[in-house]
């Protein structure tokens, strides 16, 4: 009997947590009114946008396993065969840069305020690729600071602290 393997274990992966943060959003969706199609409630856009990840995430397991195999080309060598092991071929750097920007950000926008936790979460981000221009990155996280602060504090006039206790703001 053949067993069914993925052909992307990179699409298998990216499937996998889309369908678990689709359905963490939906299902904490579920805890605010919903509403109908034309009065809609504060969980109406979570819940739509969860089920529309979650089944984005099913669609890339299901391509995972069913997308066509490379053209046919002559075997390679014992050196070009791919790693077995699941995991192997993902780059573990990027995925840690990033999520640390993440949790950065969500531990510490209370004390440091939105500008300082913004700017060291691009900072922090910036670390998932090699060879980044430090001047570059410096630059694209002031402007990123300043768009946040333009969207959420002037557009959208949210009262956020631009800088927090741990500032003495």
């Amino acid at each position: 009997m053949r067993t069914l393997r993925p052909r992307s274990t990179g699409d298998l992966v990216a499937g996998l947590i889309f369908v678990v943060l689709g359905a963490a959003f939906a299902v904490g969706a579920l805890g605010y009114e919903l509403g109908d199609l034309l009065d809609m409630g504060p969980g109406y856009l979570p819940l739509a946008l969860g089920l529309l990840l979650a089944l984005l995430g099913v669609a890339c397991v299901v391509k995972a396993y069913v997308a066509p195999d490379a053209p046919d080309t002559p075997a390679p060598d014992a050196a070009d065969q791919p790693d077995p092991r699941p995991l192997a071929g993902l780059e573990w750097r990027p995925i840690a840069a990033i999520s640390g920007a993440i949790v950065f950000f969500a531990l510490t926008v209370d004390g440091l305020g939105v500008l300082p936790a913004t700017f060291g979460a691009v900072l922090l981000a910036a670390l998932a690729r090699d060879g980044v221009s430090w001047r570059r990155t410096l630059v694209i996280a002031v402007g990123l600071t300043a768009l946040c602060w333009v969207v959420f504090v002037l557009a959208l006039q949210l009262r956020l602290p631009l800088f927090g206790d741990w500032l003495g703001g």
